[in-house]
């Protein structure tokens, strides 16, 4: 039988808020997190959780202890993978889609016949219009980090015009849909594999092949289950996902 699925246990709720800030830009590279002592006052939480806050913080290479000053954001977080889910979740919490340092590029925007996958997934026939939009995002250091083609349908280019223009939407493609056609997303769906890259990728991302890629599915949808957007990203070597769940339940 289905059940009502406990909340995060609160010393996951804090890690969530403060990596929130840090992905942000609220807390930048250097600035100080909250010591034990202050995290336990302003969260009512204990300082043994507070500390555990930390440490779970700095196991993911996000901030780093300093001996009689502090801990610290550290200069280079490890790089990470936004998966569909991290990217609407950064958008409802701060109204932006990229992580500190990050930006993106938007190599191609056009109306184009929908593949099979596509056409599936929006429920069109294959080879109908489509809107198709190819970005990649670089990381702080200008190396790009991932690539992803985002489809919609083509009935929305008279709607939202800017699917088709080459430059960012900054408060990203599903947002901007909501605030053209009054389609909201409601939920969304991440089907994640891994297979060797393509030429094609290997050019997006600068890869030296043969070298393998993760490929996220991302699948937005409204009340009604209808998909708003489909897209599908690739992330090189060097970048990881990070998911946090329940298991208590």
């Amino acid at each position: 039988m289905p059940q009502i699925q406990r909340a995060l246990p609160p010393y996951q709720q804090v890690i969530a808020h403060v990596r929130g800030q840090i992905e942000s830009g609220a807390l930048s590279a250097g600035a100080l997190i909250p010591s034990d002592r202050q995290m336990a006052a302003e969260w009512g939480i204990s300082r043994a959780t507070a500390q555990k806050v930390i440490a779970a913080l700095r196991a993911e290479g996000l901030v780093e202890t300093e001996h009689g000053v502090g801990t610290r954001v550290r200069e280079l977080p490890t790089p990470r993978h936004a998966s569909g889910h991290d990217r609407a979740a950064s958008v409802r919490r701060s109204g932006r889609i990229y992580r500190q340092g990050e930006y993106a590029r938007i190599i191609s925007a056009a109306v184009a016949p929908a593949p099979a996958d596509v056409a599936e997934v929006l429920g069109i026939e294959v080879g109908a219009d489509a809107i198709k939009r190819v970005r990649v995002t670089y990381g702080p250091d200008d190396v790009p980090g991932s690539a992803s083609t985002s489809w919609f349908r083509g009935e929305w280019a008279e709607q939202a015009p800017q699917l088709l223009v080459t430059e960012r939407i900054i408060e990203g493609t599903w947002a901007y849909l909501e605030g053209q056609t009054g389609v909201s997303v409601a939920s969304g769906q991440d089907r994640i594999s891994v297979r060797l890259a393509t030429e094609e990728d290997g050019e997006l991302l600068g890869l030296e092949l043969p070298a393998a890629v993760k490929v996220s599915r991302t699948i937005l949808r409204d009340s009604d289950s209808t998909a708003v957007e489909y897209g599908v990203s690739i992330t090189g070597p060097g970048r990881e996902s990070v998911y946090d769940y329940d298991v208590s339940v």
